[in-house]
C-alpha cells in the first residue's frame, strides 16, 4: 500500500483540528491526536491515524460523546471506579491516569477501572506516558468480540491486550504490549485492506475452519496465543476490564466497525506502581539497565546479529520516523482529505520528501 510521510507536529495538528471540528474540546482533541500519531510514529499503524475515520464517523452518528466528562463512580483509598461517559477512550484514559498519578505518589500504588468507554488505541502509549514519570503501569482492556475460547469457534473475547512499560537509563522504556490472541486483529484488518492472505494459524472462519483469507477471518474468530494459555490470559483481562469495571462483557461489547447503532461500553483496568516505593530510583535504574545488558550479551542463535529487548524496536522506529516523516497510507490520507473538505479544515500538513 502506497504511503506518504508527514512530520509529527503538523500531523498531530491536523488530527486535532479534525477532532475539534466534530465537537471535541481543543485540549481533548490534542490528547486524542497525540495517542493516534504516536502509534504511527512507533510503527503501530493499525492503532494510529488509520482509525481516525471510524472515530469521527461514530461521533457523527452520536455513538461517541465528544464532550463527555469523566465521572467517579467510587473512590476508596487509592482505588477509583470511573465512568467514561461514552467519551473518546484516549481522552478519558489519559484523564484517568492524571487522576491516578498523585494517588500513586501518595500511597505507592493506585488502580482504576473504567467503564462505558471506547477502543482507546495502543496500550503502550499509556504505559510509556507513566514510565516517563518514573512509574510502572500495568494496563488491560477488553474489546469487541473477535476471539473464541479454546475449543470453541464463536467470538466471545476481544483480543484483550495486556501491557506494561518499565523506565530505563537506555533512552527507551522496556515496553511489553501484547494481545492475548495469536495476532492483533488490526493486522488482519490491514491484510484485508491490502487484499493479502494471512498466515495459517492466525484465525478460523465462521464455521470454525482454519483460514488464510483475511475477510473470512474477520467474519470468524482470531485464535488465542499459545492455546489454553492465551485463553486463560484473555479471561483474566475480561474479569479485570469487563466484570470488575461494570462495563460490557465478552460478546456484549459493541463493535467499533459493525455496530453503528449502539455504543461499545469497553472496560479498562489500570494499576500504577511508584518505583520509589519499592527501592531508590537510581538503584532501580542500575538494576534494570544491568538486566538489559545481560540479556543483550546472551549467546545468539545462528544468524542473529543482535538480541533486542521489548520496546527497543519501536523506539528505533520512532527515531527513524522522526527524521524521515511518519508514514501514512494513501487510503488514510484520502479519508482525512474528505473530512477536511466537510469540516472546512485546511490540509495544512506538507508531505516530507526523503
Amino acid at each position: 500500500m502506497a504511503t506518504k510521510r508527514y512530520a509529527k507536529e503538523p500531523l498531530e495538528n491536523l488530527v486535532t483540528k479534525l477532532a475539534a471540528g466534530m465537537g471535541v474540546p481543543t485540549e481533548d482533541a490534542a490528547r486524542f491526536a497525540e495517542v493516534l500519531v504516536d502509534a504511527d510514529l512507533r510503527g503501530v499503524s493499525t492503532h494510529g491515524v488509520s482509525r481516525l475515520n471510524i472515530y469521527l464517523k461514530r461521533i457523527e452518528a452520536g455513538l461517541i460523546d465528544p464532550r463527555a466528562e469523566l465521572m467517579i463512580d467510587r473512590l476508596s483509598g487509592s482505588i477509583l471506579a470511573l465512568n467514561a461517559g461514552n467519551g473518546l477512550g484516549q481522552v478519558q484514559a489519559r484523564k484517568a491516569l492524571d487522576m491516578l498519578l498523585p494517588l500513586t505518589r501518595q500511597n505507592g500504588v493506585a488502580a482504576a477501572t473504567i467503564r462505558n468507554s471506547q477502543h482507546f488505541g495502543a496500550l503502550s502509549w499509556y504505559c510509556n506516558y507513566v514510565a516517563r514519570q518514573r512509574m510502572v503501569l500495568l494496563a488491560m482492556t477488553n474489546c469487541e468480540p473477535a476471539m473464541s475460547p479454546e475449543g470453541g469457534y464463536e467470538a466471545f473475547f476481544g483480543t484483550n491486550p495486556i501491557a506494561a512499560s518499565f523506565p530505563t537509563g537506555k533512552g527507551f522504556p522496556v515496553k511489553i504490549d501484547l494481545a492475548t490472541s495469536t495476532v492483533a486483529r488490526g493486522n488482519i484488518i490491514a491484510a484485508q485492506k491490502k487484499g493479502a492472505a494471512i498466515p495459517a494459524g492466525w484465525a478460523l472462519d465462521r464455521e470454525g475452519n482454519p483460514t488464510t483469507d483475511a475477510s473470512a477471518a474477520l467474519l470468524g474468530t482470531v485464535l488465542t496465543m499459545a492455546g489454553h494459555k492465551g485463553y486463560a490470559l484473555a479471561m483474566m483481562v475480561e474479569l479485570f476490564s469487563g466484570v470488575l469495571s461494570g462495563a460490557a462483557i465478552g460478546a456484549d461489547v459493541g463493535s467499533m466497525y459493525k455496530n453503528m447503532n449502539r455504543q461499545q461500553d469497553v472496560g479498562h483496568f489500570f494499576c500504577l506502581f511508584d518505583i520509589e516505593a519499592f527501592l531508590d530510583y537510581k538503584e532501580y535504574l542500575c538494576r534494570v539497565d544491568a538486566t538489559i545488558d545481560r540479556i543483550k550479551a546472551s549467546k545468539k542463535r545462528p544468524g542473529v546479529e543482535e538480541i533486542l529487548v521489548p520496546g527497543e524496536r519501536s523506539a528505533r522506529q520512532a527515531h527513524i520516523n522522526s527524521a524521515a516523516g511518519i508514514p501514512v497510507s494513501d487510503e488514510t490520507v484520502a479519508e482525512m482529505e474528505q473530512w477536511c473538505l466537510r469540516l472546512k479544515v485546511a490540509f495544512a500538513c506538507p508531505e516530507v520528501v526523503c
